[in-house]
This record gives structure tokens, sequence and C-alpha cells, in this order.
């Protein structure tokens, strides 16, 4: 399959869709899948025409971690397989960079590093009785591509500590009790209700009121009460001098969609 069909584009609405498309393998991840992904994201992010971002998989599965097929080589030749080597390449939390809503819609099996990539999205939407597990445990390995700093914050330190311990297979429905997921659907529904909550987002929040939001949600996981308090009325007084503001005002007096500015290309966070 060529590179560039690994990871699907499908735009409509102001909203990106990216689909994980090897279906034949659950979407086992590559260093092929990476960097497409990855490049897709990038450009979702420089597009002035996309406001929202979904991830899904192709097939019955989001993806299973790593393609097993390539690790069983072992470690020297795994690690070729798996790891986008190109210059400049990424980190695996490369989405959390993004200044969009990226919404993954987990239609299916999710493990490992599917597992991380769909963490480091900011809302998961989940299929009914979906199987979830970060595996490393029982691989021999450790909290990768930083999912021992992802999982706490979403989860707490005892819960995130079974999940990443004992490497567990939990479901939707679990996941939605520890908070770790936002909302779960009968499969077939997943796709769409992502897509819908990404158009309602694209139609009505300011792109820049969004990722600022973005940009200060993760950072303020490092920043005391008071640092946070006087980074966001420092945003504040920017915002009511923004035309954003006065967009967002007036369409409420008149009863209408607003008419919000897009992102400069370009944007993204440290």
């Amino acid at each position: 399959m060529p590179d560039e069909d690994v990871v699907l584009w499908d735009e409509a609405d102001g909203v990106a869709t990216l689909t994980l498309n090897r279906p034949d393998r659950m979407n086992a991840w590559t260093a092929a899948m990476e960097g497409r992904y990855f490049d897709l994201l990038r450009r979702a992010a420089d597009s002035p025409t996309v406001r929202a971002v979904v991830v899904t998989g192709a097939g019955r599965g989001f993806c299973p971690g790593a393609d097993m097929d390539i690790l069983s080589g072992g470690s020297a030749e795994g690690g070729a397989g798996l790891v986008d080597t190109r210059p400049g390449r990424r980190p695996k939390t490369f989405a959390t960079t993004v200044p969009k809503i990226v919404v993954a819609a987990v239609n299916g099996a999710c493990a490992g590093v599917g597992l991380v990539q769909a963490l480091c999205c900011d809302i998961r939407f989940a299929a009914a009785g979906a199987k979830w597990t970060t595996a490393f445990s029982r691989r021999g390995l450790v909290a990768e591509y930083g999912s021992s700093w992802l999982l706490p914050r979403l989860v707490g330190t005892s819960r995130a500590l079974d999940l990443l311990a004992s490497g567990r297979v939990f479901t939707s429905e679990e996941g939605l009790e520890l908070g770790l997921v936002s909302r779960v659907l009968p499969a077939p529904e997943v796709l769409p209700a992502a897509q819908g909550y990404a158009r309602d987002l694209a139609a009505n929040c300011s792109p820049a009121s969004m990722a600022i939001m973005k940009q200060q949600i993760y950072r303020a996981w490092d920043q005391s009460l008071p640092e946070a308090v006087a980074e966001a009325d420092g945003l504040m007084a920017q915002s009511l001098r923004g035309v954003d503001f006065v967009e967002g005002v007036r369409s409420y007096v008149d009863r209408r969609p607003p008419e919000f500015e897009p992102l400069g290309q370009g944007t993204t966070f440290s």
C-alpha cells in the first residue's frame, strides 16, 4: 500500500477526518502510518478551512498498537519499521501541539501506541464494548510516549498505575467511568457523532478561542493556580480587544451563526 494511503484525509464542513487505514492489520502502527498521520495533522493545523479534526480507524479497530509482525524481529529490526526516521521527526504526542481540537472516534480495539494516540486527542468518543489496554508491561516495556504524564491527568494516579502496571484489558464503558472516554455509543454511531460534535465546533466556536484554551489546558498542568489565573487574565484582556469577541457578541445579538476568523498558518504549541 502506498504511504499516502495508510492514513486517509476527508474534509467537509470545516472538519478534517483522518482515517488510519490498514484494516487488514486492524490499523497496526508503522513508521509510514506515523509519518503520514502527523503530516496530515500538520496539514489540518495549517488549513484555514479546517477548524476541527476527527481521527478514526478503518474497519473493526482503531489501532491495536505497533505492528507485531515488525516487532517480532526483535529490538534492532523492530525499531526500524516503527519509527519515522525522517529529519525533523515529531514526538508521538504531536497531536497535543496542534492548535485545533482533535476528537478521537475510537471505533474498536485500542492498545499500546494506539491508546497513546487516543490519549493525545482532546476528546474521545468510543464504541460500546471496544477493548482498550496499555499492554506495555505485558510486552516487557515501560509507560511509553508520555503515557505516564497523560494517564494520571485523565484518571488519577492510582487508576493510571492500575492500567499501566497490569496492562489489563478494559472496555469503553469502564473508560467512561474512569474519565478516559467522553462518550460511549453503538459502534455505527461513533464516527457520525464525533463528526457532528466537530462540525458544531467548526460552525459556532472561535478557532482562536479553542486554540488558546487547548494551550492553556496543557500548560496549566505545570503552573500554580496563581500563575494560571494571571495568564488567563492577560489572555482575557487580549480577547476582549479581539475581532472574534466583537463578532461573537454581534452574532448573538443578531441571532445568526458567527463568522470567526481562521487561525494563521504555522501555529503550533511547544
